[in-house]
């Protein structure tokens, strides 16, 4: 099938780069994925997640990935910056969302002059603007929270502190997409913070960890829902979870190949038979990102915020 029967892959990625990334201590509580070290010399830290982050971004351009790279600014200090994906969604009707976000010090990553950049460049005919939200507790965490199947619009979410069910629900409303919600927990039987550490969905396949979801109506809902849009499911476990390998994000370059963009450590967790499976839809392109993943708790498709926006002819 030709590309452009899809529109799940964005072929341009916004990425932020970091001033001073660090172990955020107030997402640590919901988020199992995140590991403090003893030696958190602020700026050495800093200074490797800075390296890693133009790594990151130097692979994705020499392999063709359209980006846009904004810096992140010094004050206020905002040591998750580097996530941008959980405070915007873009859509390709010319939609905006900006999400209510759990930790206080998250909710000044969203930049009035990012968004504004982007109503210069793209075509933008709606914002949806929930940070409001923050003010009752209810929050919704952008594609950390809502996994979206673009192509068969359908939008998956499971239950957490940063994932709201009603206002879920409202914005599949808004987007006129279906919504699937359920259960999911880790090892320690806790809640997993973002269905996007669960599951990810490219234009024909989906990775995804079943045994995370213990309901098994939940799960059969997943499976079915995936099964009747034609997405051929690769199973992950929840050990590879763990190692982020559900944290994955296909997207196209200007030839028109598919990359699945991942962490080093989520590519070295899979077996050959899932690589394999992989391979017959997208080149595997991992990328060694250790410091922002584990003093982060997320990973490669969390550093990534689509661009689904429809760009402007000027004249």
């Amino acid at each position: 099938m030709e590309s452009s029967e899809f529109n799940q892959c964005a072929t341009t990625i916004m990425l932020i780069r970091p001033a001073n990334f660090g172990f955020n201590e107030e997402t640590a509580s919901s988020n199992s994925f995140q590991k403090s070290r003893n030696d958190n010399n602020l700026t050495d830290i800093s200074n490797l997640a800075i390296a890693e982050f133009n790594h990151f971004t130097d692979t994705l351009i020499q392999h063709g990935i359209g980006t846009i790279i904004i810096d992140d600014t010094p004050l206020p200090i905002k040591p998750d910056a580097i996530f941008p994906n959980n405070w915007i969604s873009t859509h390709s009707d010319g939609t905006i969302v900006l999400y209510p976000m759990f930790a206080p010090n998250r909710r000044m990553e969203r930049r009035a002059d990012i968004v504004a950049l982007l109503k210069e460049n793209y075509d933008v005919n709606r914002i949806i603007d929930w940070s409001h939200h923050e003010n009752q507790g209810i929050f919704l965490e952008g594609t950390g929270s809502i996994v979206f199947d673009h192509n068969h619009k359908t939008a998956f979410a499971c239950s957490s502190p940063r994932t709201n069910n009603e206002l879920f629900l409202e914005l599949c409303t808004q987007l006129s997409y279906k919504p699937i919600f359920f259960k999911a927990i880790d090892t320690h039987q806790k809640d997993i913070y973002h269905c996007n550490v669960v599951m990810n969905i490219s234009d024909c396949f989906a990775v995804v960890c079943l045994d995370a979801i213990p309901s098994t109506q939940d799960r059969n809902q997943v499976i079915e829902e995936l099964k009747k849009n034609g997405v051929d499911i690769i199973e992950i476990s929840i050990n590879q979870m763990m190692q982020f390998a559900g944290n994955m994000l296909s997207v196209r370059n200007q030839q028109n190949e598919l990359f699945l963009v991942m962490s080093n450590t989520a590519f070295q967790s899979l077996n050959e038979q899932q690589k394999d499976q992989i391979g017959n839809y997208a080149k595997c392109l991992p990328i060694n990102i250790p410091i922002i993943e584990n003093l982060g708790g997320g990973s490669a498709r969390c550093m990534m915020a689509e661009l689904f926006l429809q760009k402007k002819h000027k004249n």
